[in-house]
């Protein structure tokens, strides 16, 4: 079993730790490949980092050159995984539901620490898109940047057990989730010393979607996320050149990526 994640982000040491992450908990016999978009922003923290990160992701996705078996969008509360479920027909992984749906089997509700506080209002709408908002008890933010989880490693463990200390004692959460790919690693940390369950979403969607891949289901093709129409597609992404728009081959590929024709 082969499953792709791929960073939402540019920068490459964050795609490798969300790589290392998921292989650590994939089970014997699946690879993880972790693809970094060949363009967007190197940090992904509002709206218009989201919906460029969404459409990078898509091209990473159909640029990628080997068969594959369920793909994974490494970006909390992000934009962009609908348009795959459209492309692909192998199962799609969105890690804030990821994380949203394993914390619901761990307590009654569920709280959410991600980095800056203009993350908040991006992961509330994306749970509530997904149905899962009713038992999140809170979204709280730390205060780290994106990048900073990597720079100020410590100081990151430190904002974040304190969010998810007031979520537990103030909020009435009983599970705390990881709201960002970039805090890969941290949740056995911030499990420690807080001593409630802490789910990372980046090993909760690893799981999922080989539970998945094993039980022969994908995304339904009947009515929201049908292939695209055919139709032409004017200078995708950016520069006139897309291998996987119109080259793919591969059976786990959705079909209607062979009918797309692209004009540059």
């Amino acid at each position: 079993m082969r499953i792709l994640i791929v960073n939402v982000n540019t920068t490459e040491s964050m795609t490798h730790a969300i790589g290392m992450q998921a292989q650590k908990v994939a089970a014997a016999g699946t690879e993880i490949v972790a693809l970094t978009p060949r363009f967007g922003a190197e940090s992904v923290e509002g709206n218009f980092e989201s919906y460029l990160a969404a459409v990078g992701v898509m091209d990473a996705v159909m640029s990628y050159g080997q068969p594959f078996d369920a793909v994974i969008q490494a970006g909390y509360g992000e934009h962009g995984r609908e348009g795959l479920q459209e492309l692909l027909d192998v199962p799609v992984v969105d890690i804030t539901e990821a994380a949203a749906t394993a914390a619901m089997f761990l307590g009654h509700k569920y709280s959410v620490v991600t980095t800056l506080d203009r993350a908040v209002p991006l992961i509330e709408d994306r749970l509530k898109l997904a149905g899962l908002n009713d038992r999140c008890a809170s979204v709280r933010a730390s205060g780290m940047a994106v990048l900073e989880l990597e720079t100020q490693p410590e100081r990151a463990v430190e904002a974040i057990v304190h969010q998810a200390g007031l979520a537990v004692s103030e909020d009435h959460a009983e599970v705390i989730c990881l709201g960002c790919g970039g805090m890969a690693e941290l949740d056995a940390k911030i499990r420690e010393l807080t001593g409630v369950p802490v789910v990372d979403g980046v090993a909760a969607a690893v799981t999922i979607a080989e539970s998945l891949v094993r039980l022969g289901l994908s995304t339904s093709k009947v009515r929201t996320y049908a292939p695209p129409r055919t139709k032409r597609v004017t200078g995708f992404p950016f520069t006139g050149h897309t291998p996987g728009l119109t080259a793919r081959s591969f059976a786990n590929v959705s079909k209607s990526l062979a009918s797309v024709k692209q004009m540059s």
